[in-house]
């Protein structure tokens, strides 16, 4: 692979993967989960402060084993068999369940925008798919320069409505503080929910990892981008629900889907439904095309040390290209048979749980190898050690227990999905002890 894709692409692949559907469908479920103004703000921000712990302590093994991907640190701090399940997990989960989820949204908002019959939704949702697999075989160059572009597209409707939103002369009075929950809740129960739903809109900023022998300037480029990419979302989510807040009454939102598009028609007229509208369709697009870019990497990964049946095929790139092309069959097929089979909530539960679970191993990383290795050069470290990986410890180990007793039986699913390659990583093990006799 070629050192190929620059910083601003690196943080385009970043804002373009996490920045999809979340921030225009999570507003309406987190409203009807904490019952107030104050507290949706709150978990909003709370999210974003874990994200960045989590981010600020991953991007120190970023720089400093300088190897492709989570998939590597794990295999490095805990031996073979974690890496492949966290690449196993993410090659049957994590980017099918994300590519799936997206393009199902993609398909349900494209009918509705042309008045098509609901039932051609999931062609749609298929049509984007083999879509995305074209165009990603094009060259990795040019499916990061659309990502690029993509980026700076989808972020223009989200700037509106949060400039608007800001100068509004007609704002709803919202309360900030004290942070509390609404009638008949708790505040640890309206916390502890809308924090689980408002981090998944966070979920997908670890996947420029896996780019990280393309990257140009690995030891400063790949921290840089996820530090910066998620300051910048946190920002952007926080303005965007405020405008939210501010413009419809929270009995409108609550539970609301189309909570964007109403508030959008209330700021620009009713042209400006449609204009939000097509901003998610590109939104969502963009982050399904960054889940391509970087999901197609993990079978690759995973065959190059043939822990993969049929590994000296996957494993291997196009000569002219420099694309993982069975890698990018691999994961996108499974992405539509979760379409046919899921949809949108579905998908993204299945998927939390797992992530969070090798996300949070990631961070323990940090400590360990801080203890077994001090005299690793470290290009960069992750400030206030060891403050800063202990709350993205505490954080992933929240949105373990607390998807465990919300969704417990799709989280018994995505578990039993992971331990389902373990049988296979011995199998290969077996089968390239007795390749190499």
């Amino acid at each position: 692979m070629k050192r190929q894709i620059s910083f601003f692409q690196a943080l385009a692949t970043v804002v373009g993967a996490v920045i999809g559907a979340g921030v225009f469908f999570k507003i309406g479920t987190i409203t009807a989960q904490t019952g107030s103004t104050s507290m949706t703000l709150f978990v909003w921000l709370i999210a974003g402060i874990v994200s960045i712990a989590s981010g600020l302590t991953i991007s120190e093994l970023a720089a400093s084993l300088k190897t492709n991907g989570a998939i590597k640190y794990l295999d490095y701090t805990y031996g073979s068999i974690w890496g492949f399940l966290f690449g196993w997990a993410q090659m049957i989960v994590y980017f099918p369940a994300q590519i799936g989820a997206l393009s199902s949204i993609f398909g349900v908002q494209f009918t509705s925008l042309f008045n098509l019959p609901s039932h051609y939704s999931n062609l749609i949702a298929v049509l984007v798919v083999v879509f995305l697999t074209i165009t990603n075989f094009i060259s990795t160059k040019f499916s990061s320069k659309v990502q690029s572009v993509i980026t700076v597209i989808k972020i223009i409707p989200i700037v509106l409505i949060i400039v608007w939103g800001l100068f509004n002369q007609h704002k709803i009075g919202i309360q900030l503080f004290p942070v509390t929950v609404g009638a008949g809740r708790s505040w640890a129960g309206g916390m502890s929910q809308g924090l689980l739903s408002a981090l998944f809109a966070f979920e997908g900023w670890i996947v420029v990892t896996n780019l990280a022998n393309e990257v140009k300037n690995p030891e400063k480029d790949l921290s840089g981008s996820i530090i910066l990419g998620l300051s910048i979302i946190t920002i952007i989510y926080i303005l965007i629900n405020y405008a939210f807040l501010t413009v419809l009454p929270l009995a409108k939102i609550q539970g609301n889907e189309n909570a964007a598009f109403l508030a959008s028609s209330k700021l620009f007229g009713d042209i400006g439904g449609k204009i939000v509208t097509i901003g998610i369709l590109t939104s969502v697009y963009g982050a399904a095309n960054a889940y391509t870019l970087t999901g197609m990497r993990t079978p690759y990964i995973l065959a190059q040390d043939k822990l993969l049946p049929f590994s000296d095929k996957i494993g291997k790139t196009n000569i002219n290209t420099g694309v993982p092309v069975f890698g990018a069959l691999i994961v996108n097929s499974i992405s539509i048979v979760m379409i046919a089979l899921g949809n949108f909530d579905i998908l993204t539960d299945m998927l939390v749980l797992v992530m969070w679970g090798f996300n949070t191993m990631l961070a323990v990383a940090v400590l360990i190898l801080r203890k077994r290795e001090p005299e690793r050069k470290r290009p960069f470290k992750v400030p206030l050690y060891p403050v800063i990986p202990i709350i993205a410890i505490a954080g992933g180990a929240f949105i373990i227990v607390t998807t465990i007793i919300n969704q417990f039986w799709l989280s018994l699913v995505g578990i039993g999905l992971t331990l389902l390659g373990i049988p296979l990583y011995y199998h290969q093990k077996k089968v390239n002890q007795k390749n190499n006799d």
